[in-house]
Protein backbone atom coordinates (compact mmCIF):
# COMPACT_ATOMS: atom_id res chain seq x y z
CA UNK A 1 0.00 0.00 0.00
CA UNK A 2 0.96 3.12 -0.65
CA UNK A 3 -0.30 6.69 1.35
CA UNK A 4 -0.88 9.89 -0.38
CA UNK A 5 -1.37 13.14 1.46
CA UNK A 6 -3.75 15.39 -0.52
CA UNK A 7 -6.34 18.22 0.72
CA UNK A 8 -9.66 18.23 0.39
CA UNK A 9 -11.29 20.00 -2.22
CA UNK A 10 -14.40 21.14 0.27
CA UNK A 11 -12.64 22.04 3.52
CA UNK A 12 -8.93 22.14 2.12
CA UNK A 13 -7.44 20.20 5.00
CA UNK A 14 -4.78 18.15 4.59
CA UNK A 15 -5.85 14.00 4.74
CA UNK A 16 -4.16 11.09 3.82
CA UNK A 17 -5.24 7.73 2.18
CA UNK A 18 -4.22 4.55 1.17
CA UNK A 19 -3.62 3.63 -2.31
CA UNK A 20 -2.91 0.04 -4.11
CA UNK A 21 -0.19 0.28 -6.31
CA UNK A 22 -0.65 -3.20 -8.03
CA UNK A 23 -4.34 -1.73 -9.48
CA UNK A 24 -2.57 0.55 -12.70
CA UNK A 25 -5.40 3.09 -12.95
CA UNK A 26 -8.15 3.68 -10.08
CA UNK A 27 -11.22 5.69 -10.08
CA UNK A 28 -13.65 6.07 -6.92
CA UNK A 29 -15.35 7.92 -4.28
CA UNK A 30 -14.57 8.37 -0.74
CA UNK A 31 -15.80 10.83 1.87
CA UNK A 32 -13.45 13.02 3.40
CA UNK A 33 -12.31 12.12 7.02
CA UNK A 34 -13.13 15.62 8.21
CA UNK A 35 -16.18 17.20 6.66
CA UNK A 36 -17.19 13.91 5.13
CA UNK A 37 -18.12 15.07 1.55
CA UNK A 38 -17.43 12.92 -0.96
CA UNK A 39 -14.07 13.11 -2.89
CA UNK A 40 -13.62 11.54 -6.91
CA UNK A 41 -10.22 9.97 -6.17
CA UNK A 42 -7.95 9.44 -9.76
CA UNK A 43 -5.23 7.44 -8.92
CA UNK A 44 -2.91 6.08 -11.84
CA UNK A 45 0.62 3.96 -11.17
CA UNK A 46 3.12 3.16 -13.31
CA UNK A 47 5.92 0.51 -12.20
CA UNK A 48 4.42 0.72 -8.63
CA UNK A 49 5.11 4.46 -8.72
CA UNK A 50 2.30 7.12 -8.74
CA UNK A 51 2.16 9.39 -11.71
CA UNK A 52 -1.62 10.53 -11.54
CA UNK A 53 -3.34 11.78 -8.51
CA UNK A 54 -6.55 14.12 -8.53
CA UNK A 55 -8.99 14.27 -5.68
CA UNK A 56 -12.29 16.52 -7.00
CA UNK A 57 -15.29 17.55 -5.81
CA UNK A 58 -18.33 15.82 -7.23
CA UNK A 59 -20.96 18.37 -8.31
CA UNK A 60 -24.59 18.20 -6.91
Amino acid sequence: MFEHYFQCPYCWEDISMLLDPSVRIQTYVEDCEVCCNPIQITAGFEDEALVEFRAEDIEQ
